[in-house]
């Protein structure tokens, strides 16, 4: 039921000095921003650095890291996603949906519309065209959703799931996915931000350019990873939030056994999610509810998951996907004509107030990461004066332990695997028209141009 196998000091220090080296390329990451200015202008993340720089001194590069540590590197991501995703649901306290809704509805409609579109579109690409003539499998469409939405934390955390399911090399084409739509979303959206101003869609331009943050904040912006909840004498605050977590685990590896009586092959990390959700109900209820600090959450989440990129990237197979570039390249093209289309067909009508911000975040955590979303929001609009941070903030709790690298991600693999590109792109495209057939009878999608309701004919 849980893998109780000894591991010896040899293998203990081996695994040691793998995550030793890890640290080494996330600093030189750091370093390789900080002086060159093309990586800080696309933002590019210090771990994608890394991770890139270690597969170009790996065994396909300059051969200074061995195939054995390589190999190290790749058994990580999928240990690695699990410590991201169980603290996902501990401290969350989930919005007022009737007091929020006329914010949360358009943003949660129009997330989950633009995922599934990216999940159909490709996968019925893939069917038609790719297959029959490139000879894939019927999980490469899923390559998008997993990489795009997903990211690299999301990409490399499935490489075991793809590989359970027989299909080694979607792990490093999900990564090369993954690469491929953080440069695009990144370039693409500034290209539309800077039409946008042009055109006069923004409501706060303060120019074309962005308006980069400090690479090393100044003193009196500095804050703390967490907050001390409680008495050092008792335990360290991120040893017990780290407690909390492994609790999630646990639970979530209980879960796994009983639904691998029935299902087998269900990832441990959406698992880790719902173990996390059932430790936030029981020390909710408890005095130890409020010693829970989602800053030191996220702070663990955030270094599990620098770790999990460079340690996808670095070991990711460039010969798979040198092999797999023409047909893993429509599938982006394919992937990038959605999501511009989507922007510009339903942003208009589906927000009638400031409707390129809340378009051009969702955008960006579309083709990327939340980050690159915010990113090009805080591009849009410095000042942040629309309402697209906080809706699109307001949404999360009911989006992102879903898609776009949640419990319906996990799953996309095992759909395709079993039923066929087929089945899950049509179920994934009627489920978008389905959705858009609900906003027009909430009177959320309408023509463009026409009033917003009210917050009391919304609720």
């Amino acid at each position: 039921m849980f893998p109780t196998a000894e591991v010896s000091g040899d293998t203990a220090n081996t695994l040691f000095f793998a995550l030793t080296a890890l640290g080494l390329l996330i600093l030189a990451g750091v370093v390789l921003r900080l002086l060159l200015v093309p990586l800080r202008r696309l933002f590019i993340p210090a771990a994608l650095i890394g991770g890139v720089l270690g597969a170009a001194l790996g065994p396909y590069g300059a051969g200074l890291f061995p195939e054995s540590m390589i190999t190290t590197w790749a058994g990580l991501p999928g240990i690695l996603i699990t410590v991201v995703f169980a603290p996902m649901l501990i401290g969350m306290r989930i919005p007022n949906v009737r007091q929020s809704y006329h914010l949360i509805a358009p943003q949660l409609l129009f997330g989950y519309i633009g995922d599934f579109l990216m999940i159909g579109i490709p996968m019925l690409v893939c069917g038609a065209l790719l297959m029959p003539v490139w000879d894939v499998g019927p999980m490469f469409g899923t390559l998008i959703e997993v990489g795009w939405p997903g990211g690299h934390g999301t990409a490399g955390g499935m490489a075991p799931v793809y590989a359970d399911l027989g299909w080694a090399d979607g792990g490093p084409l999900g990564l090369a996915s993954a690469t491929g739509g953080l440069i695009f979303g990144i370039v693409m959206g500034m290209v539309m931000i800077n039409i946008g101003a042009r055109r006069g869609h923004l409501r706060h331009a303060a120019g074309t350019g962005a308006e980069t943050a400090p690479e090393i904040l100044p003193r009196e912006e500095r804050s703390g990873l967490g907050s001390v909840t409680l008495n050092r004498d008792l335990v360290d605050g991120l040893a017990f939030h780290g407690a909390l977590i492994a609790v999630a685990v646990f639970i979530g590896w209980v879960l796994q056994y009983l639904l691998g009586l029935v299902v087998p092959g269900v990832p441990l990390f959406p698992l880790a999610m719902i173990g996390g959700a059932v430790v936030q109900a029981v020390i909710g209820r408890t005095r130890l509810g409020d010693a829970v600090d989602t800053g030191s959450l996220r702070a663990i989440q955030g270094a599990a998951l620098d770790l999990l990129v460079v340690s996808a990237v670095a070991s990711i197979s460039v010969p798979v996907v040198l092999a797999n570039i023409v047909p893993l390249s429509l599938l982006m093209v394919v992937a990038a004509a959605v999501a511009v289309g989507f922007f510009y067909w339903a942003g208009p009508r589906m927000f009638r107030d400031s409707w390129f911000e809340h378009s051009i975040v969702n955008f960006g955590s579309l083709t990327a990461v939340a980050s690159v979303g915010l990113m090009l929001l805080r591009t849009a609009d410095p000042g942040l004066k629309t309402d697209a941070a906080r809706a699109y903030a307001l949404r999360a709790p009911f989006f992102s332990p879903f898609v776009g690298g949640g419990l319906v991600t996990a799953v996309l693999p095992a759909i395709a695997f079993n039923y066929g590109p087929w089945a899950l792109g049509a179920g994934a495209v009627v489920a978008a028209l389905l959705l858009i057939a609900l906003a027009r009878v909430l009177r959320i999608w309408q023509r463009p141009g026409v009033a917003a309701p009210t917050a009391d004919t919304a609720a």
